[in-house]
């Protein structure tokens, strides 16, 4: 149609501007439901599938492929709900999941994806989570190192990634693959010959240039300017884990940096040589394809080398570790060529010696001058004298026992004693035997008979298993870098933050949480023994107190006990070699790890997201945000004319039920009676009841008055739509509350649904008829108040803000409830808190009378 006349222009133009018009509210909102509905459901399956790894359920490969479809279908619609509810495109979160749904493919399908590209990782650098890039054994000594904080080599591993480039620019790659698979078909004929091939074949192939001058740059950065010869060792996919290859892969010491490369296509060839694959074969690892890192580390100058095995059980009464030691390198002595002393510790501290065989050690290992390693004769007053002391056989118990701890089963530690006294760990690897605890048919239950229950019957395993160690109890705002290694956490609330510190946890309690949430979902991923819900554990326990948490039966025990923790690594992990169980868990690498813990951050963001996990969080976090958002801007709601609720408080309220807030019979002016929002009834409640609601008149100087008439409130505490009345946003879960009273503002966001994941509550207070001393007095003492009912709280100037959520619906709406008689309890407090001490007794007086009010409602 032709715009002729500039009326019509402008309409046009107006029209354009407008946009389309606004989605209904009551629309929105019901999507945000949704969106919670949804969340739960992934929350559900992500812990689903990590509690299949822990051993108690059986699964198949059809189980593995349609949980991800179906998770995958969860989270996309979950984005796409997003997206209506802000009304606007999300390209970034839906290209996070394309990237991570591809890797989730490309898992299920043998080809595994690594999260870095980089050809060489300092070990400072590896931990657990870059085992596919490192391999278990750099990347265990990497936790040993960087996590444990022990003495370990220093170095830097050459990338799964890099070996995957090599065979792939030479044209090995496929064939490679093909071979194996023939083997696996023909049940390995000819498989020697195959072997050598394949080796030759590895040891022949070019390697990239720019790989090369990587690996050469970095064991010249290792050498420094010294003199250094290096050792270069296997750390090969499945190496040193569940399966453990141990001893088939080669390992070449007393390399000079400028020989790097040829060691390095040693240790690459070693991944096909004929044992390897045999065991491949034995134990079914066809369907995976191996890949090498190479880990090169400086050669330690070892006066005193050897092994030690945290459980050799010798009799079903006496558990205990046993040692192996001699003098020199440590290379004859885990090839069984070495004569070695041998000792017999109890595992239990002070680990005393039970018993020790001195052998005459005629020979030993040593590095070589000009290069590699040499055999010499040890000197005869030497030969037949102990190579340990009795301090250092206590170091030895003592640091393996904290590797137990941490990677929770008996373990192959392999060491080595500097000339200068200093212990350093060389490797760590999973002991295949376990104690004779094995084959005992004793109920766990008579082992703790007699024991002191320090919380029996209350609480939600999220994680099972068994844990001893001292409490720490964590405090608010706590640095958690300061967590100490080998303790219980402790704390009032569950949180994703705790994520930091699970690898150095032996357990966690809480008083509240939920076991589908996220803390939760990342205790099962690493196996953190975890129970939450208890009510009251930080009142129970004590700093520093010795316990046992036995989370599978809800109990914990005063003190350590042994007969549990053993028990605890008795446990088969026979399934642990199945195909389904090591693909579920490299899947899951990809789901359930949480990265996105504070949403205050600028790394809380669509382009984060590095597991389904993290796009869940992102969701929950920004529906949240958005449905009080639009509680306050909606331009429906902003122009709409409310109901008046009739209260018996002069609040002058007005209300919009969106969905089922209010008694479908109320008329125009509502009474208290009409209310069914859970969260506004038990807010009224809280304001109505006798000695809260403060109606005497309070004395205030000019200054104080004048303080807060010229007063300037920040655009979110006080919408200029919401200064000129109090208006509550309702329906029978959800509650918006803007009011004000006099000079007092507060803004109440709460959503309390069925589900423990969805409830929350945000309180916002601020304001008064004083000066600002005054009013940061009395922001101080709400703040100490929400405190003591677990909100989590921040003060700026007289504004307070607490917050709390997944707590059960009953006890949220108890929250909601002294929130109601905080309301009216502080109203004009301010006027009275001339001194601190002002502040403590006011505080006081109102925890009186909220208890007494719980105790009578009770």
């Amino acid at each position: 149609m032709a715009l002729t006349r500039f009326t019509d222009i402008f309409a046009w133009v107006w029209r354009r501007l407008q946009g389309k018009p606004p989605v209904p509210f009551s629309a929105l909102y019901k999507k945000f439901k949704g969106i919670l509905e949804r969340h739960n459901t992934i929350l559900e399956l992500i812990g689903d599938m990590g509690d299949k790894l822990g051993g108690d359920y059986v699964f198949d490969r059809q189980y593995i492929l349609d949980s991800c479809e179906r998770l995958g279908d969860q989270v996309f619609k979950l984005i796409s709900d997003l997206n209506l509810l802000c009304q606007g495109k999300n390209v970034a979160l839906f290209t996070a999941f394309e990237r991570i749904q591809f890797r989730v493919r490309e898992e299920l399908a043998g080809r595994r994806v690594l999260s870095r590209t980089d050809h060489i990782l300092p070990l400072s650098e590896l931990t657990h989570d870059l085992a596919d890039e490192g391999g278990n054994k750099m990347t265990s000594l990497g936790d040993i190192k960087n996590i444990l904080g022990f003495n370990t080599p220093d170095g830097f591993v050459v990338t799964a990634g890099a070996y995957f480039e090599a065979m792939q620019r030479a044209g090995l790659r496929k064939p490679v693959a093909e071979t194996i698979r023939a083997l696996c078909a023909s049940g390995g004929q000819d498989l020697a010959e195959q072997a050598r091939a394949l080796r030759q074949s590895i040891m022949d192939m070019p390697l990239p240039r720019e790989l090369c001058r990587a690996v050469e740059q970095a064991a010249r950065g290792l050498a420094g300017d010294k003199p250094l010869f290096l050792a270069v060792r296997s750390s090969a996919w499945d190496e040193d884990s569940e399966s453990s290859f141990a001893g088939m892969y080669e390992t070449v010491l007393g390399v000079a940096p400028a020989d790097i490369l040829p060691a390095y296509r040693r240790v690459l060839a070693s991944l096909f040589c004929e044992e390897a694959l045999r065991y491949r074969l034995h134990h079914e690892l066809c369907a995976e394809e191996p890949a090498m890192a190479v880990g090169v580390m400086p050669m330690v100058d070892a006066l005193v080398s050897g092994g030690l095995y945290t459980y050799a059980p010798l009799q079903e009464q006496d558990q205990a570790m046993v040692v192996s030691a001699a003098w020199g390198l440590g290379k004859p002595i885990v090839d069984g060529t070495a004569e070695t002393d041998t000792y017999i510790l109890r595992r239990e501290p002070p680990h005393e010696l039970l018993s020790s065989d001195i052998a005459d050690k005629s020979t030993r290992l040593v590095l070589d001058a000009s290069g590699g390693t040499r055999t010499e004769a040890v000197p005869e007053a030497e030969r037949a004298t102990p190579c340990l002391s009795a301090a250092q056989l206590t170091l030895l118990a003592k640091t393996a026992m904290a590797l137990e701890h941490f990677f929770k089963r008996p373990l192959d530690v392999e060491w080595a004693i500097t000339p200068e006294g200093g212990l350093v760990v060389l490797q760590a690897r999973p002991l295949s035997i376990r104690p004779n605890a094995c084959a005992q048919t004793v109920d766990a239950s008579e082992a703790v008979k007699g024991v002191p229950v320090l919380i029996s019957g209350r609480g939600v395993t999220a994680m099972g298993g068994v844990s001893a160690g001292p409490v720490h109890l964590m405090t608010e705002g706590e640095d958690l870098a300061d967590f100490p290694y080998g303790a219980i956490l402790v704390s009032r609330h569950s949180s994703p933050r705790y994520a930091k510190v699970m690898p150095k946890c032996r357990g966690i309690i809480t008083d509240v949480g939920s076991a589908t949430g996220h803390m939760a979902t990342i205790a099962r991923e690493l196996r953190v023994p975890t129970l939450v819900q208890t009510g009251s554990a930080t009142r129970t326990l004590r700093e520093g107190q010795e316990i046992t948490l036995d989370a599978d039966h809800q109990v914990v025990y005063e003190g350590v006990v042994d007969a549990l923790c053993r028990f605890e690594l008795v446990r088969e992990d026979v399934f642990e070699e199945s195909w389904e169980y090591r693909t579920l868990k490299r899947v899951l690498k990809h789901i359930s790890p949480l990265t996105l813990l504070d949403p205050k951050s600028d790394a809380f963001a669509p382009e984060s997201c590095r597991t389904f996990h993290d796009i869940a969080r992102y969701v929950h976090q920004r529906a949240v945000d958005k449905l009080g958002s639009l509680a306050e801007t909606h331009r429906e709601l902003r122009d709409s004319a409310p109901r008046r609720l009739v209260t018996k408080l002069p609040l002058g309220l007005t209300v919009i039920d969106v969905e089922g807030g209010l008694d479908p019979a109320a008329g125009e002016d509502a009474n208290e009676s009409d209310i069914r929002c859970r969260p506004l009834k038990a807010l009224m409640e809280g304001m109505n009841v006798s000695g809260m609601w403060e109606t005497s008149p309070v004395a205030v100087d000019m200054g104080s008055f004048m303080s807060s008439v010229t007063k300037t409130f920040g655009a979110e505490a006080s919408h200029p739509s919401r200064m000129g009345r109090n208006l509550a946003v309702i329906s029978r879960e959800y509650l918006n509350l803007h009011l004000r009273l006099g000079y007092h503002f507060t803004v109440v966001d709460a959503f309390l649904g069925g589900s423990v994941n969805d409830n929350s509550i945000a309180f916002r207070f601020m304001g008064g008829v004083t000066d600002l001393s005054r009013r940061s007095r009395r922001a101080s003492l709400v703040a100490g108040i929400l405190e003591q009912f677990d909100f989590m709280v921040e003060i700026k100037g007289d504004m307070v803000t607490g917050r709390i959520k997944k707590h059960p619906t009953r006890t949220m709406l108890e929250k909601m409830f002294m929130l109601g008689c905080l309301i009216g309890y502080t109203r004009q407090l301010d006027a009275k808190l001339d001194s601190e001490g002002a502040v403590a007794l006011y505080m006081d007086l109102f925890l009186q009378r909220i208890t007494a009010l719980r105790e009578t409602r009770e």
